[in-house]
């Protein structure tokens, strides 16, 4: 199935004749206990979001497929985003989680090695209370062991540790490593200096990609305008380049502060100046390459 492009109502019209990927959004079965990080101020994600939620709106905004990224830190989550994308070939690929820190980690990554769906792993760094989660020697060694089943990894992470991403980016030169939501700067107060000194020193690594994805939720939910996204991206692009930036949506998450055109739209009017085929890289190419779709 390769969703065409098509006239959403209300909607921009679209007549992209290039791949689109939105290399990062969620499916979930809300379960209340094991789903408590959406509290009470997410009202509107307290819900499941499967597959048939999402066709429909990535047919309406003119995208072509998906990566599915785990929000649950269990390997149950790998499997239920795996079956999902064996019944669903719009969704490209898996970002998984798996315990990097287990003794036996090259076998369970050699289980996973013959699955062509599943593209990478995930841990959630940002709720690890030790800002040098990332530098810890059981977790370095199986992000080792990742390189070598040529698996990518995702980093999430808040600015506050994005000096410990600063000296993991330098350990890890053969491994494909993507930061996840612009390291989820501080668009709400606008604070941009630190953020952007870092995010410039470890874009110099060039196996490091980013997601231009997540914004709107590190906004004001209800009084964001998309010029204060604006010095975020331009940061973003002058540190990582068209080639190195890939476009998420973060759905469902987004649906907090925004509807998926408006997510969409943010990347795109962004980028609206650059090269068709820079605008081709960021809205699908890069993904392809970084997941090998």
């Amino acid at each position: 199935m390769l969703l065409s492009p098509a006239h959403g109502g209300g909607q921009e019209y679209h007549t992209n004749t290039y791949m689109v990927i939105d290399a990062h959004q969620h499916f979930w079965q809300y379960q209340p206990v094991r789903d408590a990080w959406i509290d009470e101020s997410m009202q509107v994600i307290r819900r499941d979001f499967l597959p048939e939620d999402l066709i429909p709106v990535l047919e309406d905004n003119g995208v072509h497929g998906c990566i599915a990224v785990q929000a649950d830190q269990s390997v149950e989550e790998t499997s239920f985003l795996l079956s999902l994308a064996e019944k669903h070939d719009f969704i490209k690929g898996v970002v998984g989680w798996i315990d990097l820190r287990a003794d036996n980690i090259h076998e369970q990554l050699q289980q996973y090695a013959g699955h062509p769906l599943l593209k990478g792993f995930r841990h959630i760094v940002q709720a690890e209370p030790d800002f040098n989660f990332l530098l810890g020697g059981d977790f370095c060694r199986g992000i080792k062991a990742l390189a070598q089943h040529q698996f990518t990894y995702d980093i999430l992470v808040y600015p506050k540790q994005l000096p410990a991403v600063e000296e993991f980016v330098q350990l890890f030169p053969d491994q494909a490593l993507i930061i996840d939501h612009l390291a989820k700067p501080y668009v709400k107060t606008g604070e941009l200096a630190e953020w952007a000194a870092q995010m410039r020193r470890i874009a110099r690594a060039p196996h490091v990609y980013c997601k231009l994805s997540g914004l709107v939720t590190e906004a004001d939910w209800q009084q964001w305008k998309p010029a204060h996204f604006r010095p975020f991206l331009e940061v973003a692009l002058e540190a990582f380049g068209a080639n190195r930036l890939v476009y998420g949506s973060d759905w469902p998450v987004c649906l907090l502060a925004a509807q998926y055109h408006e997510v969409k739209h943010i990347v795109t009017d962004f980028i609206s100046t650059l090269s068709t085929s820079e605008q081709q890289q960021i809205m699908g190419g890069n993904a392809c390459s970084f997941y090998h779709l």
